[in-house]
């Protein structure tokens, strides 16, 4: 329960006590739970409600007079940052971009991209960090440092 409770709030003292009124609930209504069904979704369930509740409960609510202005950057801003993006990838020597692909986008895991490349993993590891060291030096403007 308390993975499902940190995935929810992010929080380990939130998590903690989300964990804790979950417990109570689920003792609580445990009338309510047929034998024989899935008792970890039932639980999952009542925490994801109880979760709902609470961040519902929190809400505030005020008239539309008093609400203060908030900026909001122009579409066009994103469109620039990743036109941006996309060029320092393509300034990124292509065993590094494949490596950075597959682990980034493709969610794979070292040892499965390094055989998938036929490279070592502590290779593969490498190209991950020095694309990500020269794509961070774009963002911030800095040299790339010699890797």
């Amino acid at each position: 329960m308390r993975v499902w409770a940190l995935a929810l709030t992010r929080n380990r003292a939130a998590a903690d006590d989300l964990t804790q009124d979950v417990a109570t609930k689920a003792l609580v209504a445990k009338d309510g739970f047929t034998p024989g069904t899935n008792f970890s979704a039932w639980v999952h369930r009542i925490m994801v409600n109880h979760f709902i509740s609470g961040i519902r409960n929190r809400r505030e609510f005020c008239d539309l007079e008093h609400t203060p202005e908030v900026a909001v950057a122009p579409a066009h801003e994103d469109r620039i940052a990743l036109r941006e993006l996309n060029s320092a990838v393509g300034r990124l020597p292509n065993d590094q971009r494949e490596a950075l692909f597959m682990i980034v986008l493709h969610e794979k895991s070292y040892e499965a991209a390094a055989e998938l490349t036929g490279c070592a993993i502590g290779t593969l590891k490498s190209r991950v960090h020095r694309a990500r060291l020269q794509l961070r030096a774009h963002y911030t403007g800095e040299a790339a440092k010699a890797a």
